[in-house]
């Protein structure tokens, strides 16, 4: 099966540099890890919704994730910093995931024996 393709983007107010984002590519991928065979795509966008302005929570990390076969589902974490900001949406995707993943699994069920007449 192919690997899950992970992107990195970033507006010009975070510092896009390398560093950061093999950062968090690597906390996003550890979170998620368990359900990287069922995603084809996983994106992350890092965001500051105030720019050279300091505020609480004005880091935003938003991510969409794709399973094989099934439409986006996205998320967004916020916080003081974009780590922070990385690790809230993670853990909330890996949540959304489960309940999503678990569900249809739930619902799988195993054909019904031959009824004997």
């Amino acid at each position: 099966m192919s690997t899950m393709q992970f992107q990195f983007n970033t507006d010009s107010s975070v510092m896009g540099t390398r560093d950061v984002a093999q950062r968090i590519e690597a906390q996003v991928r550890q979170r998620l890890a368990r359900f990287a065979d069922r995603l084809s795509r996983v994106e992350v966008h890092v965001s500051d919704v105030n720019g050279r302005k300091h505020g609480a929570d004005d880091k935003h990390c938003t991510i969409e994730a794709r399973p094989r076969g099934s439409r986006p589902i996205g998320v967004t974490g916020k916080a003081a910093d974009v780590d922070a900001a990385a690790r809230i949406a993670a853990s909330t995707m890996a949540e959304r995931l489960e309940r999503i993943f678990g569900k249809s699994a739930r619902h799988r069920r195993d054909p019904s024996p031959d009824k004997q007449i």
